[in-house]
């Protein structure tokens, strides 16, 4: 993986903050690098983190990273540990078309159905 490199111009410098904007707020959000890259978003170096200015009658609001936080949280953690139990529970049973339905048709799954290929 590599580093990503600040989105300012003929900057070289590895990125440390993220910056994005609020438009409805006329906010610029300068905050931690964020861990994918987004399109609609700006990495930037510690010099161009510092020297961020914005329009005049905005807002710049700088959020300072969690020194705190040595890898994951707990809520992290629980958040994965959720996901991976959700993915192997066991997929529900199909439930057999009945009443007035042909069941050769296919079978039906909630409010979905499948069809048997012919």
């Amino acid at each position: 993986m590599s580093a990503r490199r600040c989105s300012r111009t003929a900057c070289g410098r590895a990125a440390v903050n993220t910056l994005t904007y609020v438009y409805a707020d006329q906010t610029a959000v300068l905050g931690p690098l964020a861990t994918y890259a987004e399109p609609h978003a700006y990495d930037l170096c510690d010099v161009h983190s510092e020297r961020l200015s914005a329009p005049r009658g905005w807002e710049v609001l700088r959020l300072a990273p969690d020194t705190s936080a040595k890898g994951p949280s707990s809520d992290d953690l629980l958040a994965l540990a959720d996901a991976v139990r959700e993915a192997a529970r066991p997929a529900p049973e199909p439930v057999p078309v009945t009443g007035g339905d042909d069941p050769s048709r296919g079978v039906k799954r909630g409010h979905l159905r499948v069809l048997q290929s012919e």
